[in-house]
């Protein structure tokens, strides 16, 4: 039988931490008509089990379980015909070329993967066997973003001559990062390959152009061991049963918090990883503030700061054109309240619950020689990434209309990857540094 009996694709998950349960969520309660879940694979068995048993508290069966290292008999076993790749991010390339040459497409979570090296190696694979890799960047289903996106197609500002970015991630969803596995750069590729290849993909993808060069300054600046001299600093490598960690409002409390303690605390057993790591505890080596300036084939440029440690969450963009000015302004969270101040954002709750603080959003048109006009936007909620995650799985697993051409291709992953890895190198070097120069692309 085909990977594809009775009009249903056959999928299987690689990674089933917390962000694999917005990909599970849609296969199987948003598009059981067009998807079937056969199988999960992991390097951790407790992570499966979890998953399996919320299945079965949703009324789907469980499915069969595999050890990351019998990935590739998995896929024959199992017949899969598309894998959703949503592992630590410095394992993707593993599972997708090996997925690709087992004849499969795959639907991988951003960022693609961490560098150059593992960059090229996807695209190699894709070439040679005529698979398909989608990236995940949800941001550009978002309704606000297509609507920029429309309006700089149109001509509303002009012949674009350059963005500002600024992105801010609160205290509660910013410390999230320097707890896990992000805060090691050769897992995650720092907060410029993991965050902000989100972003940058946009901006390639609104101005319809590739990166060129790209010059950056960045430094852990408010957490690692940066936090005694601004006086956060506690005393211990873990909040779970930590006193030390009873009065801090960064630590997490992963036995408050069901999924997470199913996902995490009660595997810790199998690998060892630990969840809910002290913020200001040595050993970061990612950064926490960081500035970037970037030109593009077209000629605009870009410039983009990223801070990971604001009092509230949310972004501004402004595009500057030949006919005007486009200014978007998002705020997910006005402030962290001290009762949420412990609790992740991210992970089991990552864009799937609108925070308790405040938020809304202003798109504005500002034409040359006339006032300025208010862009309403159909569609965009505060759950989901602004209605982004449910949008993005009715085309990926839906087979919904997709006429703004947003699934991502590897191409697409690539020139975000891009941006970021050449930042990072900026930051190193305190050079520009042509794209060219770490993989030049088709």
């Amino acid at each position: 039988m085909s990977p594809q009996a009775c009009g249903r694709l056959r999928y299987a998950v690689v990674g089933t931490g917390a962000r694999a349960e917005m990909f599970v969520r849609a296969l199987v309660r948003d598009h059981p008509g067009t998807t079937e879940l056969v199988a999960f694979a992991d390097v951790n068995q407790a992570r499966m089990d979890a998953h399996n048993r919320w299945l079965v508290e949703s009324g789907h069966p469980p499915v069969p379980t595999y050890r990351a290292a019998d990935f590739t008999a998995m896929l024959t076993k199992e017949r899969v015909g598309v894998v959703l790749v949503t592992s630590v991010d410095v394992t993707h390339d593993g599972y997708i070329v090996a997925a690709l040459e087992a004849g499969c497409d795959v639907v991988t979570e951003k960022p693609m993967t961490v560098d150059a090296v593992r960059c090229e190696r996807i695209l190699a694979a894709v070439a040679r066997t005529g698979r398909r890799v989608t990236v995940a960047f949800n941001y550009r289903y978002n309704p606000l973003h297509e609507q920029v996106r429309r309006l700089l197609a149109e001509g509303a500002v002009g012949e674009v001559g350059s963005v500002h970015f600024e992105w801010l991630l609160d205290v509660r969803h910013g410390a999230d990062y320097f707890r896990r596995w992000h805060r090691d750069k050769a897992a995650s590729g720092g907060l410029m390959v993991h965050k902000a290849s989100h972003h940058f993909d946009l901006v390639n993808w609104w101005l319809g152009a590739r990166p060129v060069e790209v010059f950056g300054a960045g430094r852990l600046f408010f957490y690692g061991e940066s936090g005694r001299r601004h006086g956060y600093a506690r005393d211990y490598d873990r909040a779970h049963g930590s006193p030390a960690a009873g009065d801090d409002p960064f630590a997490l409390r992963l036995a408050a918090h069901p999924r997470l303690r199913e996902l995490y605390l009660d595997a810790e057993a199998e690998d060892g990883y630990q969840r809910d790591r002290n913020v200001f505890a040595p050993g970061i080596t990612i950064e926490d503030d960081m500035a970037v300036l970037a030109r593009y084939s077209t000629g605009a440029t870009m410039t983009y700061h990223l801070t990971a440690y604001a009092p509230w969450e949310g972004y501004r963009v402004m595009v500057n054109g030949s006919h005007g000015r486009l200014e978007l302004e998002v705020t997910e969270s006005a402030y962290v309240s001290p009762e949420a101040a412990g609790a992740p954002k991210g992970a089991a709750l990552h864009g799937a619950q609108a925070p308790a603080e405040a938020g809304g959003a202003t798109l504005t048109l500002r034409p040359f020689w006339a006032p300025p006009r208010a862009v309403t936007v159909e569609g965009h909620t505060r759950q989901g990434h602004g209605g982004a995650d449910a949008r993005m799985t009715r085309v990926l697993f839906g087979g919904a209309p997709d006429p703004l051409d947003r699934a991502a291709t590897a191409h697409d992953g690539a020139l975000a990857l891009l941006t970021g890895l050449a930042a990072n190198r900026s930051f190193d070097t305190g050079r520009p540094v042509r794209v060219a120069d770490l993989l030049t692309l088709p």
